[in-house]
């Protein structure tokens, strides 16, 4: 008597690609809560979407879609002050940010340590300061101090809002990276990558 194997088996979804996407979900919608000018997730959520997405199409589309959601509700609790920023060059900027740090994080891949999560998230925020200053200058409007005096004068008036940068992308990297690391080491399913 032979054995019919049931084609209509059903497949075991991994969880680790709900977790990952829940995990830049929470990190990207905690920009709602009060905090000091650019402490913020949008690098670390990047460099860890980028680490931890075994798919390059998931990485980058999760930590935007993510982030995107965040501005709309940013948008929805601010108002048209904040809606005008969808369609500044400025937008166009952190996003194009986000994906370049996504591909920064793809670096990480299989080599998560402290030391890596530190260098990467300081390059992350150095390319984000050079990137949206860059835009910020670039359609600077007569009247916005240092950033019509030159592209030199806007990125040394953007400084104190740098270091803010640096601490918001160390913060949320230390707990994204390492409250996954820790899930990692208590649900054997998450060992792979995800997707």
């Amino acid at each position: 008597m032979t054995q019919m194997m049931n084609p209509q088996a059903p497949t075991r979804i991994s969880p680790g690609p709900l977790v990952l996407t829940a995990i830049v979900l929470i990190a990207a919608l905690t920009r709602v809560l009060p905090h000091p000018p650019n402490f913020s997730p949008v690098e670390a959520v990047a460099l860890f979407g980028g680490a931890y997405f075994a798919s390059r199409a998931w990485a980058l589309a999760v930590p935007l879609i993510a982030m995107l959601a965040s501005d709309l509700v940013l948008g929805l609790v601010h108002g048209g002050i904040y809606f005008e920023y969808f369609v500044s060059a400025h937008f166009v900027a952190i996003y194009l940010c986000i994906a370049l740090s996504t591909i920064l994080g793809f670096n990480l891949r299989g080599r998560v340590g402290a030391a890596r999560v530190v260098g990467y998230s300081l390059a992350g925020s150095a390319l984000f300061f050079v990137f949206s200053n860059f835009a910020v200058w670039l359609t600077a409007t007569p009247g916005h101090g240092a950033c019509n005096l030159g592209l030199a004068p806007c990125y040394v008036a953007a400084l104190p809002f740098f270091q803010w940068t640096v601490l918001g992308t160390l913060f949320y990297g230390a707990l994204m990276f390492g409250g996954f690391e820790l899930l990692r080491s208590r649900m054997p399913q998450l060992q792979p990558h995800t997707v």
